[in-house]
């Protein structure tokens, strides 16, 4: 089978696109987006060309437009040129110039297709069924500084897939094709392209990859880049696995109550492997995989103890882990400490104080709760009600669920939306506002006093 045939047979056992599919070619005029351009015009696919000019490497991406430009006008096919202040860019995000570089390649493809300016010419007549894609020139020698490069980063079994043949409307069509044998192809076709002097620089990690480390592994594993290609393959059947797993592993655990997730801690401490599937929830929430271990140590400490990513936070309360967003959480979960004497929440504010018995200091009113000190354990955790939630009304000896006590009082849809609790070590100690709980009352022992005052 020729290297021809081997690239149109790809495409139909990858199903890549289809024949009268539009595509745009990312060419930078180097030899692997040179081939991708002649194995495109000898199928006869209807392309256009998208080339960045990011302005680093002075007379020679002047050069490397140039001669992109020219292949265009060889080909007949309509050419995009963009050139990007790449370096101002990286500055001004904080980010390296290969970070900048792609993130500016990848938003300007995106917006081209967006924009439909890569559509091939239609007939009026006739139904469209075709669609717009973006092809890349990445190779099978690329695919293998990618496995390595996300192995030694750490990015698990997903990053062990390498570069995938099609992600959205990025397609990579040369996957199956090693660097020698693009180089062969060009020189039989007779096909001229530049070179990228940045690729000799072993700066760049891709380079010390190429240059270095797989020749070095080649001296002692001669089979190797074929051995990690054929890894390729069987860490993506591996990865269909281990997502239907981790998919139905979510739907037993995951409960979604308006913008939060609630997980069961005793279900979540039954499942195996433990920490995996930890990961495989939080990440989405942008948890690192070094937070796997502090949301596992959560699983077993006092309710009111919680971890933060950027935009989440996770908190233990009482037999549930709650993910929630960070302003939902503010809004809604709201730590005292020992030391706080004021705290504002949404129903108003509570003003707390710590003394010694005195019954003339005692309030009898519904917007105090005067409690024995030495029964609280801090942090206090102060949230909105949820259903499920029990205490032990004082003056009473058995527990009664919070919706049969509002039940009980006669509150409206409105004000059980307003009720907030305050618990300390996973017991509600204060329905605020209403009642405190018999366990935490002042007895005959008490020695302190707990004062909390609602002022709303």
């Amino acid at each position: 089978m020729t290297f021809f045939e081997r690239f149109t047979a790809y495409n139909r056992e990858q199903n890549l696109f289809k024949k009268n599919d539009n595509l745009l070619l990312a060419v930078s005029g180097g030899v692997d987006s040179v081939i991708l351009c002649e194995l495109c015009k000898q199928a006869n696919y209807h392309f256009k060309i998208a080339h960045c000019n990011f302005q680093l490497r002075g007379d020679e991406s002047e050069r490397d437009e140039k001669f992109v430009r020219a292949l265009a006008k060889k080909y007949e096919v309509a050419i995009f040129v963009k050139r990007f202040n790449t370096k101002e860019y990286a500055t001004h995000n904080k980010v390296s110039i290969q970070v900048a570089a792609r993130e500016l390649r990848y938003e300007w493809f995106a917006d081209l297709m967006k924009e439909e300016l890569c559509k091939g010419d239609k007939s009026s007549d006739s139904k469209d069924t075709s669609s717009t894609f973006l092809l890349t020139a990445h190779h099978a020698n690329d695919n293998i500084e990618t496995l390595l490069m996300n192995f030694f980063k750490g990015t698990g079994i997903k990053g062990l897939q390498g570069i995938l043949p099609r992600y959205g409307k990025i397609i990579r069509p040369l996957l199956f094709a090693r660097k020698e044998e693009i180089l062969l192809f060009a020189s039989e076709n007779n096909l001229s392209f530049v070179e990228d002097s940045s690729n000799s620089s072993d700066k760049y990690t891709r380079n010390y990859f190429r240059h270095q480390l797989i020749p070095s592994l080649q001296k002692i594993f001669p089979q190797v880049e074929e051995n990690l290609l054929n890894n390729i393959d069987r860490y993506r059947e591996i990865e269909i696995l281990y997502a239907q797993s981790v998919s139905l592993q979510k739907k037993k655990l995951l409960e979604v109550k308006g913008n939060e997730i609630h997980i069961p801690v005793l279900k979540l401490l039954k499942t195996e492997p433990l920490k995996t599937i930890i990961y495989e929830i939080i990440k989405e929430y942008g948890f690192t995989a070094r937070q796997t271990e502090e949301v596992a140590s959560l699983l077993k400490s006092e309710s009111g103890k919680y971890i933060s990513s950027a935009t989440y936070k996770i908190i233990k309360n009482r037999g549930w882990l709650i993910i929630s967003p960070v302003n939902t959480f503010e809004a809604h979960h709201i730590l005292i400490y020992e030391n706080d004497k004021k705290i504002d929440f949404e129903e108003g504010k509570l003003k707390i104080k710590d003394f010694e018995l005195s019954m003339e200091k005692i309030e009898a009113s519904h917007l105090f709760a005067t409690l024995d000190a030495d029964t609280i354990t801090f942090p206090l955790l102060l949230r909105k009600w949820k259903q499920g939630d029990y205490f032990y009304p004082l003056g009473m000896h058995h527990k009664k669920k919070l919706s049969k006590f509002f039940i009980d009082q006669k509150l409206s849809v409105a004000d059980k939306e307003k009720i907030w609790v305050l618990e300390s070590n996973k017991k509600i100690i204060w329905i605020v506002g209403k009642r405190i709980d018999d366990r935490f009352k002042i007895t005959e022992k008490t020695k302190r006093i707990f004062s909390i005052e609602l002022r709303q």
